[in-house]
């Protein structure tokens, strides 16, 4: 690996939660990348794939020939042929030199919106930031987006892969992105690009699929749920990490845990929590106001106050900078104002690591400040039986019994919300689709 690409794969590595180790699976899916590569128009291609520990639903290749695909979306596919589908995509962008094409043309997505400009000097750190490292992966143009598709499809297909597959992840994609909570169309969304982001599904996307799939034949005969390679394929995933990794933090419903960390905290009323590579990051339902935590080192004999009023953040009121104390942790808080928003600061000093609290509202009224302060009051140490409790959830393959249901097995899922829908998504059922005795389907267990 060359120093440029090695800097690409470390970059990579630290924004998706590094490598997911599962040889058994690595194996599957460096088997999928062989059949596929034999099939491509450039044979002679080496392609070092490698899973990344992340929930986001995501694959991308580098022009090396680095491949990338995310725990999220080998859990999401119901078939060897979706994830085929998804790995030939990559390799069309390589074929058809698309990274090269948009390096030369320099085009760069830039997402960082006035929440950023509005209060921080320092964009790295801002409030709802993106992670800029994804942001670079996430600009092909719609034509390319469009040629990769085509490509790809052919590829799987000489492959003796399903066609179809394309299709039906895409639709699943689409009915996965509808689950997420939806930000108000002025706030920046600040969770972690997935493969919508930066290839987006559209219905024009899917209905290109299906032509291109046509040409290689019909749909199979078995129809979109129970694809011909799908048993294996759910043995190969079956216990595979579900959702996100507790080593580095995790969001159950409002509350995040922190158990290598030792933290836990709960966001306010109506906030969808998401934990990422440089910030925990909540919006609330209907995006007129944000929460980013984040941790820093502050020198020990600097005050908290004299580190809220340093500069990192502009416009301070300095008449509301105030010393307080979290559940016997030091801490301060301060507010600040921007053209768009009105922020309040908290900084906890817990161990070595100081953690900052950057909430952001629209419209402040009375009831804000006291709501962002209950918030940071649930700031505490987990206990160790907390600590010893973080597992991560799962993907349980069953076997459907003679008087199972869509609902009877989404009420075993381990999730919080919306059990039916992420079941059908999950499996790859549109909402009239029934479960057949005897067939495999996953559910999420703790």
């Amino acid at each position: 690996m060359s120093p440029a690409v090695l800097r690409e794969h470390q970059r990579i590595l630290t924004a998706y939660g590094g490598v997911y180790n599962d040889p058994k699976l690595q194996s599957m899916i460096e088997q999928t990348v062989e059949r596929l590569v034999a099939a491509s128009e450039r044979p002679d291609l080496h392609y070092k794939v490698t899973m990344l520990n992340s929930q986001s639903i995501n694959a991308f290749a580098l022009p090396t020939g680095q491949l990338y695909v995310t725990r999220g979306l080998v859990a999401l596919a119901n078939d060897e042929s979706e994830l085929a589908s998804v790995l030939a995509h990559e390799m069309g962008h390589v074929v058809a030199r698309h990274a090269a094409i948009r390096e030369e043309q320099a085009k760069q997505a830039a997402l960082v919106g006035r929440v950023v400009s509005d209060v921080i000097s320092d964009p790295e750190v801002g409030a709802l930031a993106l992670a800029k490292s994804k942001l670079a992966l996430a600009s092909f143009s719609r034509e390319q987006e469009f040629e990769a598709d085509a490509i790809g499809i052919g590829i799987a297909s000489r492959a003796g892969y399903d066609p179809y597959g394309a299709v039906r992840f895409l639709t699943s994609m689409e009915h996965n992105s509808q689950l997420k909570p939806q930000p108000a169309a002025n706030v920046i969304d600040p969770r972690a690009p997935d493969f919508l982001s930066s290839h987006p599904a559209t219905p024009e996307r899917i209905s290109n699929a299906i032509a291109n799939a046509r040409q290689y034949g019909g749909p199979t005969a078995t129809g979109v749920v129970f694809g011909r390679d799908k048993d294996a394929y759910l043995t190969g995933i079956s216990g595979i990490v579900f959702g996100e990794d507790p080593s580095e933090g995790f969001v159950r419903g409002r509350r995040f845990l922190h158990p290598r960390l030792g933290f836990t905290f709960t966001a306010p009323e109506g906030f969808a929590l998401d934990n990422t590579a440089q910030a925990v990051l909540g919006v609330k339902h209907g995006g007129g106001q944000a929460v980013r935590l984040d941790v820093v080192r502050v020198p020990s004999e600097q005050t908290l106050a004299g580190y809220l009023t340093s500069g990192w953040i502009e416009n301070i009121d300095a008449g509301t900078v105030e010393d307080i104390t979290i559940n016997g942790f030091p801490g301060a808080t301060a507010a600040a104002k921007g053209d768009q928003w009105d922020f309040r600061l908290y900084a906890i000093r817990f161990g070595s690591d100081v953690y900052r609290f950057i909430f952001a509202t629209q419209h402040r009224t009375a009831e804000t400040d006291p709501v962002f302060r209950a918030s940071v009051g649930t700031f505490r140490r987990m206990s160790l039986a907390e600590i010893e409790d973080a597992k991560p959830l799962r993907l349980q393959v069953v076997t459907v019994g003679p008087g199972d249901t869509v609902e009877r097995l989404a009420a075993r899922m381990a999730v919080a919300d919306h059990q039916v829908e992420r079941f059908r998504v999950l499996n790859g059922l549109e909402p009239g689709d029934r479960l057949k005795s005897g067939s495999e389907v996953k559910i999420v267990v703790e």
